[in-house]
């Protein structure tokens, strides 16, 4: 089913959660909603559900318009975090509850519903747990039977919401790969919500990066990785060092900062901020420069240099610890910082959203 949300917004009392989406889904195609908590993509979610309604905008699925359809007109297939099994009924009788409710005169008989669960249970490699009760189910268990329930009634679309997020890693990685082959094989039109940036990339044909109720960038995980569109998505994607610039025809320019890898930008001239991730800075020794090390801690791979200018301005750099000459990264010792990659804005644009900073070890700094 082709997907079309146009000019959608949403508030919740004076919080604005949408702020004019405008979003194509092809049919078949396997799109994830990716951004920080409170960036709108779970209401996003809900409304092409039918579980929430916009206050403005429009949502056409194959050129019908679903704002004039209830919820349980759409043929949504929803898959929650928390499984949302019920406990006093068994596994068969869990995928089969779609089916069994639908009026009467579109009801499937017994045994055509008994031979769809059949068909789920040997699809989804679960026949063995037919007869156990949800309570008798490990967590990735129980989520390929919520997934079950959710494609018993054959839906138009299907609508994941942070579907492992409530799952430890390692189950993760394993489920998503068995996600994305149950999607190639049903050919369903799906949305999953995830703030895990890995999931987003490794699972989906297309990510989508929403920020405070907005899509700030649509594409692949090269696109957005090597080439974010706004601050916001830099941020996101770990750029959490922010260094004034100058440009001169193209070419940005600092003290103590080699940028001789970052490619010509066509901006105007002036002041412009640099954002850029840790891993990407490589201090080099050099007296003249004005940076200085502050600090220096290991997470045993890695090695957190912190460094700052005469300006005060701080950043961290991340080096692999093998390789790195780490008697040279001493409390005072100066270095020049080669930036490896990064992604240039011009000061007179926009301020960057705000994005959640990755958590780092707390540096040991020598005295």
């Amino acid at each position: 089913m082709t997907i079309s949300v146009t000019g959608m917004t949403k508030r919740f009392g004076r919080t604005e959660v949408l702020r004019g989406i405008d979003l194509s889904i092809d049919k078949g195609e396997l799109v994830a909603l990716l951004g920080p908590s409170g960036s709108g993509k779970t209401t996003l979610l809900k409304i092409i559900a039918g579980l929430e309604w916009p206050d403005a905008g429009a949502l056409q699925v194959d050129g019908a318009d679903w704002l004039r359809l209830a919820a349980q007109d759409r043929r949504i297939g929803f898959v929650f975090q928390h499984y949302a099994l019920f406990p006093h009924m068994r596994v068969r009788d869990n995928l089969a509850f779609g089916l069994t409710v639908r009026p009467r005169a579109q009801r499937p008989s017994k045994a055509a519903i008994a031979a769809t669960v059949d068909e789920l249970l040997h699809f989804l490699q679960i026949a063995h747990l037919a007869d156990r009760y949800p309570t008798q189910l490990s967590g990735g268990q129980r989520q390929r039977v919520a997934l079950g329930r959710a494609l018993a009634i054959e839906p138009k679309v299907l609508l994941l919401d942070e579907p492992f997020g409530a799952l430890d890693a390692a189950i993760r990685r394993d489920l998503r790969r068995w996600l994305r082959g149950v999607h190639d094989k049903t050919g369903s039109t799906t949305i999953f919500v995830t703030h895990d940036q890995e999931e987003a990339f490794e699972l989906a044909d297309r990510v989508v990066v929403m920020g405070e109720g907005r899509i700030e960038q649509t594409g692949d995980a090269d696109a957005i990785h090597d080439h974010p569109a706004t601050p916001f998505v830099a941020r996101f994607m770990g750029a959490t060092v922010e260094l004034p610039v100058t440009l001169a025809a193209g070419r940005a320019e600092a003290p103590g900062l080699d940028l001789t890898a970052l490619p010509r930008r066509a901006l105007p001239d002036g002041p412009a901020r640099l954002l850029v991730r840790p891993e990407d800075i490589t201090p080099r020794p050099d007296a003249a420069s004005p940076w200085r090390v502050t600090g220096r801690g290991s997470t045993g791979a890695r090695l957190r240099v912190a460094l700052a200018d005469p300006q005060g301005t701080a950043l961290e750099a991340d080096l692999p610890r093998r390789g790195t000459d780490a008697a040279s990264l001493t409390p005072g010792a100066p270095m020049r910082l080669r930036i490896e990659a990064g992604t240039i804005f011009s000061a007179a644009g926009p301020r960057p959203a705000t994005a959640p900073v990755p958590h780092s070890p707390k540096l040991e700094i020598s005295r």
